[in-house]
């Protein structure tokens, strides 16, 4: 028996890093979980027993209520959401066009919003919840060449605090995790990005991230999975409307 029986959870960003590790924990414990993801062949070849791929792109406002609405009816209300998904994109300031800017905040901030905010509206039949979003570091402080990156994520940190402040006393929480450089695909991504704009080698671009981490070492997955998992745990209720943070010391 798992502390997560009969529980539905819906994971964004499901089928990769952070993400599907969060959702691989989850099922461990029981849960049936839906996890989304703009491809769906790419959902369908990780999913497991337990695991249920689901074609959402969390920026789309009409696609996020219908993907949600289908969910909940075939496995029931959710009682867990972690809402993932995100893009790690950097510019310095004078190179931050329109467009990168909207585009960051229309997946990190209001795929976020409206995850949380659709989710929530069979949550709230239920007697017990965890909200979860994916923030990070960036959210609680600024970052070179991350502007628009880290105003979105410090914009979702902002909602959950407000959000657990809305429901002050009722049987769900809100909390947000903050990693620092995490070994997903975004850092193998970002370190071609770095190389190129710098003109370093792609083993000095990956260092430049990894000393970010104060510890000097990329967390895994399966580290910010462990944190997820102890906010879903029944023993964490007074957890709530606070920020995780894993960075490897203090920030």
């Amino acid at each position: 028996m798992g502390t997560l029986d009969g529980k539905h959870a819906m994971v964004t960003g499901g089928g990769t890093g952070i993400g599907l590790a969060i959702a691989q924990a989850l099922v461990a414990e029981g849960a049936q979980v839906t996890i989304t993801g703009r491809r769906l062949t790419v959902l369908e070849d990780v999913a497991s027993d337990g695991m249920h791929p689901l074609a959402m792109d969390v920026a789309d406002e009409g696609q996020v209520a219908a993907g949600i609405d289908a969910a909940v009816a075939a496995r029931g209300p959710i009682q867990i959401c972690v809402a993932n998904a995100g893009i790690a994109e950097g510019r310095k300031l004078h190179k931050t066009d329109t467009e990168l800017w909207r585009r960051i905040m229309a997946i990190n901030l209001d795929g976020c919003f409206f995850t949380i905010r659709e989710s929530l509206r069979s949550m709230l039949d239920t007697d017990w919840g965890r909200v979860i979003a994916i923030s990070s570091i960036a959210g609680l402080r600024g970052a070179p060449g991350a502007g628009a990156y880290a105003a979105s994520k410090h914009g979702v940190i902002g909602m959950i605090r407000s959000f657990s402040e809305d429901f002050m006393g009722a049987p769900y929480t809100f909390n947000s995790i903050c990693p620092g450089y995490v070994d997903t695909p975004i850092v193998s991504r970002n370190t071609d990005a770095i190389a190129a704009r710098a003109g370093v080698s792609a083993d000095e671009a990956r260092d430049i991230m990894v000393q970010q981490n104060r510890h000097k070492k990329l967390i895994t997955p399966e580290e910010v999975a462990a944190a997820a998992l102890w906010l879903c745990n029944p023993l964490s209720e007074s957890t709530n409307g606070t920020e995780v943070r894993i960075a490897g010391g203090q920030v």
